[in-house]
This record gives C-alpha cells, structure tokens and sequence, in this order.
C-alpha cells in the first residue's frame, strides 16, 4: 500500500511542472490572441487609410501610363470582405512584436543568463529583417512587377488621343485595359510582402542555427550551388516572370546567404576563442 502511495506520489510530483508549463503557454496565448484581436480592431477603424497605402504602388505605375487609378468590388459583399482582409493583415504585423515578446516570456525561464543574452538579439532582428524585407517588397519589387502586368494592356488607351484614330484602333484589335478586382489585388500585394518578409529572415535562421551549433560556416560554404538552385527557384515562384525584378530579389537574398556564412563564421571564431581561454580543444584544431 505504501509503495502504490509513492508511486502515485513520484506521478503528482513529475505531473506538476507539466501543468505549470500548460498553464504558462495558456497564459501567453491569450495575450498574443488578445493582442492580435486588438490590432485588428485598430486596424479596421482606420482600414481605408491603409488601403489607399496598399493601392499605391498600382496606382503609380497606372498614372505613369496615363490611366485613372480605380479597382472594382464583383460581389456586394466583396467591399466588406476587402476591409476584413485588411484588418488581418495589418493586425498580424501591429501584434507580431507582442507575440515574439510572449514566445520570450515562455522561453525565458528555462534558460540560462548566457542563453538568454545569446538569443535576445535575434528576437529584435526578426522583426526587424521582416519589415526591411516587406519595405523592399513595396518600394522596389511591387512597381517593377506591376509595371510588368500592366505592359500587356493594349487598345486605344496606348494611342494617341485622336478620335479617329481611336476609333480604327478600336475596329483593328480587340482592347486589353485592366480593370482589377480588390481582393484579388489585395492578395497578391500581401503575398508579395509577406513572402518577403519571410525570406529576409534567412540570415536570423541561419546564425541562430550556427549559435546553437547545428550548422558552421564551412557547411554553409559547401552548399554554395544547392543554395543558388533553391534562391533561382525562389525567385522564379515569388515574382512575375520578369528578369529584372528576379534578378534583384536573387541578388539580395543570396548576399543575405553570404552574410549568413560571415555571422556564421564570426560565431565560430568567437567560440574557439573562448574555448582557448578556457584551455579546452579547439574542434578545428
């Protein structure tokens, strides 16, 4: 009886810091949950505001060509759904600071000091890499590739503004003019940025993997060829079939690989320095 007893005793005792942490990640959830619902909801008061943001790289390239910038709603409801798409997107990046600040809450206390301030840095490079990578998206890749798609237009609006001529153009070819859906451009802007966002975080992945010693510089060196296979694949899936903006985002994320060797290797050399300090081997050596 007694042995049954200090079994179910030893299963309490081992089950306790179980619910402890359950509880914690239930506590941290509802804050990012919270955080993001309230993001949201600022985001829908002011989502005109951030539409007209979001619609102005086309409306850039359609007054360089000379055309009124104007989207259309297909459905009744579309116009609703556009601002609901709006506050979740805009929601997302308001809270994502909020969510990785509860994700280092509940990581937090299992680490170390020395874990802790190796890893604090590239908790505030994420988020910094995502917004410089989505500000690249908007500023540099969104009016190239738009300019693209609208170069397939054709019709009396590429001639001159003659009616005679006009109207021949208009019995000789049959007009190709761009009459864009909301959401339809609203999903493909988002993508761009979001898909941006993502892959400048490869040099944060990429040292925080080598801090923790599951990759080194030389094996990043090595898989040189496999990474411009991947990074031309990238390219090829993410933008327009337009060399100019392929070859940008191929020039920028593979010198984010050349950068992520360099941090990668600076870690190392820091490591076998400190290791030397401590009279320990070297594993280069």
């Amino acid at each position: 009886m007694n042995a049954k007893t200090d079994k179910r005793d030893d299963i309490d005792d081992s089950s306790a810091p179980l619910i402890e942490h359950l509880a914690e990640l239930r506590t941290r959830l509802i804050w990012s949950v919270l955080a993001f619902v309230i993001a949201m909801v600022l985001c829908y008061a002011v989502w005109n505001p951030v539409y007209n943001f979001l619609t102005r790289p086309i409306c850039s390239a359609l007054e360089g060509r000379g055309q009124e910038c104007g989207l259309i709603l297909l459905k009744l409801q579309e116009g609703f759904f556009v601002a609901i798409q709006i506050s979740f997107f805009g929601g997302f990046i308001l809270a994502f600071p909020i969510i990785a600040y509860q994700l280092w809450r509940f990581v937090a206390p299992g680490l170390y000091r020395s874990e802790k301030q190796a890893f604090l840095p590239f908790l505030i490079a994420s988020p910094a890499m995502f917004f410089l990578g989505a500000a690249f998206a908007y500023y540099i890749i969104l009016p190239m590739a738009y300019d693209f798609f609208l170069g397939f237009q054709q019709g009396p609006l590429a001639l001159p503004d003659d009616p005679e001529a006009s109207e021949v153009a208009s019995t000789a070819m049959a007009g190709i003019v761009f009459q864009g859906s909301v959401s339809e451009y609203l999903a493909l802007t988002t993508k761009f940025i979001l898909a941006f966002g993502l892959s400048f975080q490869l040099p944060v992945a990429l040292t925080l993997l080598g801090k923790a010693g599951l990759v080194s510089s030389e094996g990043l060196g090595s898989m040189r060829k496999y990474a411009i296979l991947l990074i031309l694949l990238l390219s090829a899936v993410v933008t327009p079939p337009d060399v100019i903006s392929q070859v940008v985002l191929f020039t920028v994320v593979y010198g984010l690989y050349e950068v992520s060797i360099q941090l990668v290797r600076r870690i190392e050399r820091r490591r076998n320095e400190e290791l030397r300090a401590q009279g320990l081997p070297v594993e280069d050596e």
